[in-house]
């Protein structure tokens, strides 16, 4: 099994910056893929970042040019950070992990954190 922990939320100011964490632990030697997804008041989730094990990364085009998503593979750990923040930011970001295990007939399965709330205002 794997286990997502987010950290780093809180307030910040319109334009201001961010960075949130997530360290995963358990099972991890399975993991591919990681990301961040997000769920603002009244909305659907959707895709923020992700970034495979060999660092590619994809981004929602809401934060194109303004988040940036990195991993450190030896930690265990994926970073967002989050630069030039609008109130539309404002949303529950959630840790995601896509682990494969190989031995298993190729399984897949998707990991996803508790949450971590960040609110953009001033």
């Amino acid at each position: 099994q794997v286990h997502l922990v987010e950290s780093g939320g809180g307030l910040v100011q319109p334009g201001g910056s961010l960075r949130v964490s997530c360290a995963a632990s358990g099972s991890t030697f399975s993991i591919t893929d990681m990301g961040w997804y997000r769920q603002g008041p009244g909305k659907e989730r959707e895709l923020v970042a992700t970034i495979t094990r060999g660092g590619s990364t994809k981004y929602g085009d809401s934060v194109k040019g303004r988040f940036t998503i990195s991993r450190d593979n030896a930690k265990n750990t994926v970073y967002l950070q989050m630069n030039s923040m609008k109130p539309e930011d404002t949303a529950v970001y959630y840790c995601h992990a896509r682990s494969v295990v190989v031995a298993a007939d190729w399984d897949v399965n998707d990991h996803w954190g508790q949450g971590t709330q960040v609110t953009v205002s001033s």
